[in-house]
């Protein structure tokens, strides 16, 4: 059974897709997530990417966030995630995407759209060949202070150079890991004019 965990859609109990390729986060795991996150859910611009049943980013909006786009490649877990949102009274802060990831985070940076918060939980064996932080970094779809959190298995050596990692969970099989932008360099300090 998923569940919405709290907030205003607290108790709901969300379909699951038909599929062993979707994995919905364990109840335990996404408790966890939202205990780190706290008060920088409220009022924020979700995208919750690799969406599956879609129950990070009702979670979201159950605590608070402004709005939540949803990206799903899967035609059947698309359907599931809209029947969800319905079920909550959510569809009208949501928006979903039935496309490829990259294909999608480019077609939202030609709208213009930044996200405080982007949650990615894609196939295990994704990040073996792919970073699907490039782009996210390339196309500057998460907004200035804004965090990724990226789910993935625990032996899963997973590396980025398009963003700082801030934090680390591990809960089980599964890692959270926390994203935030590369500090940018510190302008040279300009040289003291020795005295004439």
């Amino acid at each position: 059974m998923i569940r919405v965990i709290s907030g205003i859609y607290k108790g709901a109990r969300l379909r699951k897709v038909p599929s062993p390729l979707v994995r919905p986060m364990p109840d335990k795991l996404k408790s966890a997530l939202f205990n780190i996150l706290r008060d920088e859910v409220r009022d924020t611009k979700v995208l919750d990417g690799f969406a599956g049943t879609g129950s990070i980013g009702i979670e979201a909006l159950s605590r608070g966030a402004a709005g939540a786009v949803f990206i799903e490649e899967f035609p059947t877990a698309a359907s599931v995630i809209k029947h969800n949102l319905d079920k909550c009274g959510a569809a009208a802060s949501a928006h979903v995407v039935l496309q490829e990831f990259n294909r999608a985070v480019i077609h939202l940076a030609q709208e213009k759209a930044r996200f405080n918060l982007i949650f990615l939980d894609p196939p295990y064996r994704f990040l073996d060949e792919r970073d699907p932080l490039k782009v996210i970094a390339k196309r500057g779809i998460l907004a200035p202070g804004g965090l990724i959190v990226l789910r993935h298995h625990f032996k899963t050596k997973f590396r980025t150079k398009y963003f700082a990692l801030a934090r680390q969970t591990t809960l089980g099989d599964d890692t959270l890991s926390f994203y935030r932008e590369l500090a940018a360099p510190r302008p040279p300090v300009p040289a003291v004019p020795s005295p004439a």
